[in-house]
């Protein structure tokens, strides 16, 4: 299996051959998965550009599926599933879910969904490196000096974003959007445990995450 292709978890043969057929067309590798099973085989031999993402499947739920393999994967995930409600979709996003679409669906919209989350995929080279640290966005992976960080799936989004933006306070709100996919929910402490965590974690690198008092977070030299 080549790697940079699309992958589409979803039990109903009717909408996987359609939408397989559809991306093909639009010059996409696909790979399909009916079931859970299928879906952790592709990703374990080869990491895909994106995921396609059924909620609900013969052998369990896609959200276990998704909250499993963003803890070692970074890769876009567009869930596409008839469960519609509000509540649905905070929980679709909340478990690490990019873009979230209920079916029925018109196919201009679908493809201009799927389109979006290949251009997020195609932002970020192969490697993140700065001083002796080194991130690998593929398999959502932090180094510090070779040693593999065992960082959570929030923990390296966070890192991520600091990273990419050295030297730059990013405010609570945009944290929170880019990494939890929710606007700031006031007294919640996520965000805070989560720095705690990541600077204890940074010891050694030369890097630290200060608070700027009322503006946000900054990573800087230390």
């Amino acid at each position: 299996m080549e790697s940079g292709y699309l992958l589409i978890v979803e039990d109903e043969p009717t909408v996987q051959t359609y939408n397989t057929s559809i991306l093909r067309r639009h010059g996409y590798t696909v790979k399909q998965a009916f079931t859970l099973k299928e879906a952790r085989e592709a990703v374990a031999l080869s990491p895909p550009r994106a995921i396609i993402l059924d909620l609900l499947l013969p052998d369990g739920h896609g959200l276990d599926f998704l909250r499993e393999i963003r803890q070692t994967s970074n890769a876009p995930v567009l869930i596409l599933t008839a469960m519609g409600t509000p509540q649905d979709v905070i929980r679709g996003l909340q478990a690490g879910g990019d873009d979230y679409l209920a079916k029925p669906y018109d196919i201009s919209v679908f493809l201009m969904r799927v389109e979006a989350l290949i251009r997020r995929s195609a932002i970020l080279p192969d490697t993140l490196e700065i001083g002796n640290l080194r991130l690998e966005p593929a398999s959502a992976k932090a180094y510090l000096n070779g040693a593999d960080m065992l960082l959570s799936q929030k923990e390296y989004a966070l890192l991520q974003l600091f990273v990419q933006y050295p030297d730059k306070t990013m405010s609570v709100e945009y944290l929170y959007e880019k990494v939890w996919g929710l606007v700031s929910i006031g007294e919640d402490s996520s965000l805070k445990n989560t720095v705690y965590r990541l600077r204890k974690k940074l010891q050694g690198s030369g890097y630290n995450i200060s608070a700027e008092r009322g503006e946000g977070y900054i990573f800087e030299r230390e």
